[in-house]
């Protein structure tokens, strides 16, 4: 994949993920969503995004509008993009399972490796500079596919830290956080999300 692209190809090229999902009938998730009648969740926001939040996979309210962390997930994720000054549409939003796993159960390891590799596509299309994982799925997605897989350690224990890697287009930096919907229920994980993502701060431009 260049690393020039302009913002034609990168629409063009993120637009062909969604096509291709819309029709992964090789997906053990295809069926549950067309039984559903929901769409897949393939991302949205800046195509030049310098941050990019992933997920690990879409809810109830994600899959009936096809928009990532649209439900309550989502406003704790917006709150906590205001409290560091970033605007949502600034940023790029995905997961790594693009389809809802019924009763939005963990995704499995099966649904991972289907939708894996259009993460890996988004990602080098948009090339950000800053991924940072929303739970426990996503941080160990993305550690292993930038060779961290060495430094893993429980997200209880990595959450809020960032380390370095290579990517195709450049460095990049991995900073696993708790995943939003883990501080519904739980307001002393809402003020840990709050303040690892003042981390944040120090990647903007």
């Amino acid at each position: 994949m260049p690393t020039d692209l302009n913002t034609k190809e990168r629409d063009e090229a993120l637009k062909q993920i969604k096509d291709e999902v819309l029709v992964l009938k090789s997906s053990p998730l295809y069926a549950e969503r067309i039984k559903n009648g929901a769409f897949p969740v393939i991302g949205e926001g800046s195509h030049f995004a310098e941050i990019m939040f992933v997920g690990e996979a879409p809810g109830r309210n994600e899959a009936k509008s096809g928009r990532p962390f649209f439900g309550a997930a989502g406003k704790i994720l917006n709150e906590l993009l205001d409290s560091v000054g970033i605007k949502r549409e600034d940023v790029y939003i995905s997961n790594i399972v693009k389809d809802r796993p019924p009763q939005n159960r963990d995704p499995l390891p099966e649904e991972i490796e289907s939708y894996g590799p259009f993460l890996d596509r988004q990602i080098e299309i948009i090339q950000p500079k800053v991924i940072a994982t929303l739970g426990r799925y996503s941080m160990v997605y993305i550690m292993q596919k930038f060779g961290l897989g060495a430094q893993l350690e429980p997200i209880s224990a990595a959450h809020g830290k960032w380390y370095e890697a290579k990517a195709s287009y450049g460095m990049v930096t991995i900073v696993p956080l708790y995943h939003p919907a883990a501080a519904i229920y739980n307001q002393h994980l809402k003020g840990t999300l709050k303040k690892d993502f003042e981390i944040m701060k120090k990647f903007l431009i």
